[in-house]
């Protein structure tokens, strides 16, 4: 098979460099996100992964199947072979590449709108691929091979086979909880037309005493019901109405790929990724006693109380995957949490699975014998802003004169800005692909939290 050298390739080379993000790839379909872009990296990722065979699967796209045939050619001319897994979610993808020990790519935009498309890599084990651990590398061999200068061709073209691992998976997510323990309870998941309608039905029907029902389970990537972004209030509200109306007993909302998850207790009420966090912290340290477990600076500082409560050692961290894996194989750690309710557990290679997340809190409730609105209570101890965010021209100049002002708090740089003032906290982080700074603050009751943000605000805009 001879070298694909395609269009316009300059133009392409320039457009790859904007949609590589710190963690994945992501991008508008076809301008930035098409077939030639799809070949270049499977180009790029089969030179960096210098393994035997890659698996590929993706989301519900249109996009999809165009993406990932260009993308296996791809890896085939570097002489790697290709197992296609067909529909999967972004977490039976890294249990494929843990399971297999094979390195993977799932091409999915997540919670992105219809337009998008994108690739989140993994290495064998599931290990991450991010900025700083490979994913500029692949970058740059795409690049390459867009401007007109492909490496050569292998001595042989790698093989395309298919393999179905829905099963294995369903089989794997069930494991982590004791499913004959489970309570008879009534659970609602609302998939928003993205893969969770493959994979939640698979898991659920191996507990009968559970019964499901799924909003919006239909594999349609052009969501049309509504986005496949439950982080916003507004894509939970259809979940929050039917929890109550059906008297269901807990609502779960998924995200396009399936691999986070927010919980709605049975008053409709969401539960943050933080309490969550907390809850899955303390459920998993009754079972592994003094072990170590990862939260992200922007977590509630509920959850390292929780963390120490239950015997554990909380690990704070910076946002993202990339970094919390990392942190997760060098300290041990047995699970981390991050306020975007990405849950990582070590049992699943160190990688996230909303899921996997579902199990365990329905296994929390069906210890407790309480209903969730109970349940929730001795986690949640502090108000929160959620994330705030401001477009500004100069993010690191702001950055710098929002520390000025709080002179004598503690203040550090491990993620942007953190600033503790005792009572209250704050940080602000750039975003790493808009002129926009995110603001999250917590303080101990509403009052207080309202107008510190009234007064961070005001700060933030006023140059």
């Amino acid at each position: 098979m001879s070298a694909h050298v395609p269009p316009s390739s300059g133009a392409r080379s320039a457009e790859l460099s904007s949609i590589v993000k710190a963690y994945d790839v992501r991008g508008t379909v076809p301008d930035q996100m098409n077939a030639d872009v799809a070949h270049a990296l499977g180009v790029g990722f089969a030179r960096f992964v210098d393994a035997p065979r890659v698996l590929v699967g993706r989301d519900m796209r249109p996009s999809g199947p165009e993406l990932v045939d260009a993308f296996a050619r791809g890896v085939m001319e570097q002489g790697v072979d290709v197992v296609d897994l067909g529909l999967a979610s972004t977490d039976l993808v890294y249990f494929a590449a843990g399971r297999l020990d094979a390195p993977g790519a799932v091409f999915t935009a997540s919670h992105n709108p219809a337009g998008y498309n994108g690739v989140k890599f993994c290495l064998s084990g599931a290990r991450p691929v991010g900025q700083d651990t490979g994913l500029f590398t692949i970058r740059d061999t795409a690049m390459q091979v867009l401007d007109g200068h492909p490496p050569a061709d292998a001595a042989r073209t790698g093989s395309l086979s298919t393999r179905a691992l829905l099963s294995a998976f369903a089989d794997h997510v069930v494991s982590f909880v004791d499913t004959a323990g489970l309570r008879p309870m009534r659970v609602v998941a609302d998939t928003a037309n993205g893969m969770g309608g493959l994979v939640v039905p698979a898991v659920f029907e191996r507990i009968p005493q559970i019964v499901l029902e799924v909003m919006y389970g239909e594999l349609d990537g052009t969501f049309p019901n509504h986005p496949a972004d439950p982080l916003q209030p507004e894509n939970q509200r259809d979940l929050q109405a039917r929890v109550v109306a059906g008297g269901f007993d807990v609502g779960l909302a998924f995200d396009g790929d399936a691999d986070r998850v927010f919980v709605v207790d049975e008053a409709g009420r969401g539960l943050s990724g933080s309490t969550t966090t907390a809850i899955l912290a303390a459920t998993i340290l009754r079972s592994h006693p003094g072990a170590t477990v990862l939260h992200n600076l922007i977590c509630s500082r509920a959850v390292p109380e929780v963390i120490l409560e239950s015997g554990g050692v909380p690990v704070r961290t910076k946002v993202g995957h990339s970094f919390i894996k990392q942190i997760m194989a060098e300290t041990g750690a047995v699970f981390g949490g991050e306020h975007s309710a990405h849950y990582y557990f070590l049992d699943n290679f160190r990688a996230d699975s909303g899921l996997i997340a579902s199990m365990f809190v329905l296994d929390e409730l069906s210890r407790s014998n309480s209903d969730l609105s109970v349940m929730r209570k001795p986690y949640e101890r502090y108000s929160s802003s959620g994330e705030i965010n401001t477009q500004v021209e100069h993010p690191l100049d702001v950055i710098e004169r929002v520390a000025t002002a709080y002179p004598d708090a503690t203040q550090d740089r491990l993620d942007g800005l953190t600033v503790d003032c005792g009572p209250w906290w704050f940080n602000l982080r750039p975003s790493n692909t808009e002129p926009l700074l995110r603001l999250n603050l917590e303080a101990s009751d509403r009052t207080a939290c309202d107008q510190h943000v009234v007064e961070l605000l005001a700060l933030i805009t006023s140059g």
